[in-house]
């Protein structure tokens, strides 16, 4: 009897690790299409609003400007958006949490950031 209950626990314990194996591959795949889309968007949206403007103005150069700012905006959302990836899986992992003094130059009192 104690044998049986011991197979059906190592059972249990490889189902809660597939489940969790499985959660974390779709939270990557996420995080990747995520990074994708922070970053094509904006490039195609100022691209698209480039070419616009240079047909209806006539110009030659709003195309080219607005999809270096599109790339800029993309790489910023992706800097912020990894940023704040890296910083929930640091206090996922209990990393210690940062001190800083009180803006007001008081040492005693300090403040939690997260």
């Amino acid at each position: 009897m104690a044998v049986a209950g011991n197979i059906n626990k190592q059972i249990m314990d490889r189902k809660a690790k597939k489940q969790k194996d499985r959660q974390q591959t779709m939270r990557l795949l996420a995080m990747i299409s995520q990074f994708g889309i922070n970053m094509l968007v904006p490039i195609f949206l100022c691209f698209f609003a480039g070419r616009w403007l240079d047909g209806h103005f006539g110009t030659s150069y709003w195309t080219v400007v607005l999809f270096f700012a599109g790339a800029l905006a993309g790489f910023r959302n992706v800097f912020i958006f990894a940023r704040r990836f890296m910083g929930s899986n640091d206090t996922a992992e209990g990393a210690p949490e940062v001190q800083r003094p009180d803006e007001g130059g008081h040492d005693q009192q300090r403040k939690t950031i997260k």
